[in-house]
């Protein structure tokens, strides 16, 4: 038995343009991004996760300096701006001559501070502060090379007329040796540490993963009140003493 099935078509441009449209419409969806391959990102399997073990060292080396800094100020109340800087200019004029005296570079030398402030009176029933004049204040940090100077550049200075003595420091001119032999100490130290906590958790140091480092010379300052310096009969007695360097490092082993 056969059957027969009748299609009514449309108009010959309508329906061809109908159809063309739909096929049009039906090949772009199959072009588009939804039916394009997709990559899989897997993570490989044959490449080992890494592992680190961190630790600290720390090396100390004590040394013996070789320079002071010595900071020396003059400081003068006057009623006026004018007569103030005259009387500090001429005590430090003074103070510094007497450090030249002794052999002291200029280059040695450094003006760290100049500062004016004027003084106030206060009275009573909260009046009004009243002007009374003016302090200028200068300050100088020596470098000294010669460390049996120190106690004549700290007697010298104030007997010329300095009246503020802020401290001596000592140091190291050139610490690049002390540091290095720090330096392999903290590593030497670091490694050991890390050798015992791999020995312990039953796994071995392959390489390294990162080292970072931190230094800093460890000055000794001597402080002194003017008033009890400049009152001593006999020479100022001072003692360098000693240094010590420190280096610091971090340091992340890899561990297989």
């Amino acid at each position: 038995m056969s059957r027969t099935v009748t299609l009514t078509l449309p108009r010959p441009n309508v329906g061809w343009l109908a159809v063309g449209v739909a096929l049009g419409l039906v090949a772009a969806s199959i072009a588009s991004p939804v039916f394009a391959p997709r990559t899989a990102l897997a993570v490989d399997p044959s490449a080992p996760a890494e592992h680190t073990l961190s630790v600290t060292g720390t090396g100390r080396v004590v040394v013996s300096p070789d320079i002071a800094d010595l900071r020396l100020g003059v400081s003068s109340t006057k009623p006026t701006v004018k007569a103030a800087r005259a009387a500090a200019a001429d005590a430090m004029t003074r103070v510094l001559a007497a450090l030249r005296k002794l052999g002291i570079a200029e280059t040695d030398i450094e003006t760290t501070t100049i500062a004016l402030q004027p003084v106030y009176a206060y009275g009573n029933g909260g009046s009004a502060p009243r002007l009374t004049g003016y302090t200028l204040s200068n300050a100088i940090v020596v470098t000294i090379r010669d460390l049996d100077l120190v106690g004549d550049a700290i007697d010298d200075g104030l007997a010329a007329g300095a009246t503020t003595l802020d401290g001596v420091s000592f140091r190291v001119d050139d610490p690049a040796k002390a540091e290095e032999q720090a330096r392999r100490q903290a590593i030497i130290q670091a490694r050991a540490k890390a050798d015992t906590l791999a020995s312990g958790a039953g796994v071995s140091i392959v390489g390294v993963a990162s080292m970072s480092e931190t230094s800093a010379p460890i000055p000794y300052p001597i402080f002194y009140g003017a008033e009890r310096a400049a009152a001593l009969d006999t020479a100022t007695p001072v003692n360098p003493g000693t240094n010590e360097i420190v280096v610091s490092v971090a340091i992340s082993y890899l561990i297989d």
